[in-house]
């Protein structure tokens, strides 16, 4: 995680008596990775954390995944999934619609306006994509103002909220919409960006300088609401089912935000990707030149505007390649994707390019890019290294034309599609 912080009021020893100004103690609380072994933070509430005054089953929706079967690159439109005024009443926690996943890691999008629950997922961190619109991220830890282009990282079992921006808020633009990268691990920057105790060194495309990181504690008063307020808290957990994912709403006797204080490594940060800085060279450079995160099994990668490949004789799209490790998934989120030209693929587009399928660039892309100095585009990317199935959002947004569109895209498309479905 990113480096040390202290926010609010804490004791000068850590694990000793810290009261407030009528003498009462507050509750130290050890938010901490790996046991005790790794990243942790030290949070002082006011009330007993673990106090419960209800507990109650939540049920997820449809968590079922379908194998990529028969074998297929696919092109998935997410903002079929919710379409022009479909984001009245959806929050980012329930309405999250699951695109793929697998053991390791779940990609979901949503497009929302409703204030969400709070929420923790106990499962894993998340790395949560902002494509458009904003919203105010409220956490224990404390609040971020977050716009499109933020990645917002949250620790595993961050409790928190989003309040999305809505028509007549001041910094409205459009609705909110996000792609939710859930992982069974932790995320963060990869290892070969790290000195040996954690920071970002020189050739790092990014430093601890573009973090946006809490500057100060959030209590329910902050905000106007009543810090003793029953408050209840949807907890995404490891489950028993076929998803191996279960639901808990824990109602507490209190409101969550009741942490006057804490210090440590550990915390929510948002990077905006408007601050990562491309490396390029003579020739195309591979996709991991293009690394921002990693978790177990999974990395995620940076596609931005950039000067591009300055040998005389460079081709700039990527040359054709097989993913005999892993399947990659690109969200295109602005700009002009110059190696899918002529596929269909637009903002709000995901391509998956599973392993065992060869991809590249479609017909007449290297010819058109012969030349250019700059490309114009903006797309997040997330290669798994164990295959990836099918979310319910994924069949309901699936062209169905994909696996074509390097034949230009008229053989087989009456070919059928997973199920048999034409």
């Amino acid at each position: 995680m990113p480096y040390y912080r202290s926010i609010g009021s804490v004791p000068p020893k850590r694990h000793t008596q810290h009261r407030d100004a009528a003498g009462d103690l507050y509750y130290e609380e050890l938010m901490g990775e790996e046991g005790f072994s790794s990243d942790s933070s030290l949070l002082y509430h006011r009330n007993i954390p673990s106090a419960l005054a209800d507990v109650q089953p939540w049920d997820l929706g449809d968590t079922s995944l379908t194998p990529n079967s028969p074998l297929r690159p696919l092109h998935l439109r997410l903002h079929d999934l919710f379409a022009p005024g479909d984001a009245k009443g959806v929050d980012a926690v329930r309405g999250r619609r699951l695109v793929l996943g697998n053991a390791d890691v779940r990609l979901s999008y949503v497009a929302a306006d409703a204030v969400s629950p709070w929420y923790r997922n106990a499962i894993g961190d998340e790395c949560v994509y902002v494509e458009r619109g904003g919203a105010r991220l409220e956490t224990v830890f404390g609040a971020f103002d977050v716009r499109e282009g933020h990645y917002a990282i949250l620790p595993r079992a961050t409790t928190h909220r989003w309040r999305p921006l809505v028509e007549g808020d001041a910094d409205y633009a459009e609705p909110f919409r996000a792609m939710f990268v859930e992982a069974n691990s932790h995320v963060g920057p990869p290892r070969r960006y790290l000195s040996t105790h954690g920071q970002l060194l020189e050739h790092s495309p990014y430093c601890e300088r573009d973090y946006v990181v809490p500057t100060a504690p959030l209590l329910a008063e902050d905000i106007d609401e009543d810090p003793r307020a029953h408050t209840a808290v949807h907890i995404k957990h490891r489950g028993t089912g076929p998803s191996g994912i279960g639901g808990t709403i824990h109602t507490a006797p209190f409101h969550p935000l009741d942490v006057v204080g804490w210090d440590g490594c550990l915390y929510p940060f948002l990077f905006h990707i408007s601050d990562y800085e491309p490396l390029t060279g003579r020739v195309h450079q591979p996709p991991p030149t293009h690394q921002v995160w990693e978790g177990h099994n999974f990395v995620v990668c940076n596609f931005v505007p950039r000067k591009v490949d300055y040998h005389p004789l460079a081709i700039p799209v990527p040359y054709y390649h097989s993913n005999v490790d892993s399947d990659e998934v690109m969200f295109y989120t602005d700009g002009d994707y110059e190696a899918r030209k002529g596929s269909g693929i637009a903002r709000g587009s995901v391509s998956l390019h599973p392993g065992g399928h060869a991809h590249g660039p479609q017909p007449g892309a290297m010819e058109a890019s012969l030349g250019a100095e700059r490309f114009d585009e903006t797309a997040v990317m997330v290669d798994t290294f164990r295959p990836l199935d099918l979310g319910e959002g994924a069949l309901a947004c699936d062209d169905g034309r994909y696996q074509w569109s390097w034949t230009g895209g008229e053989a087989g498309t009456d070919a059928p599609g997973p199920g048999g479905a034409r």
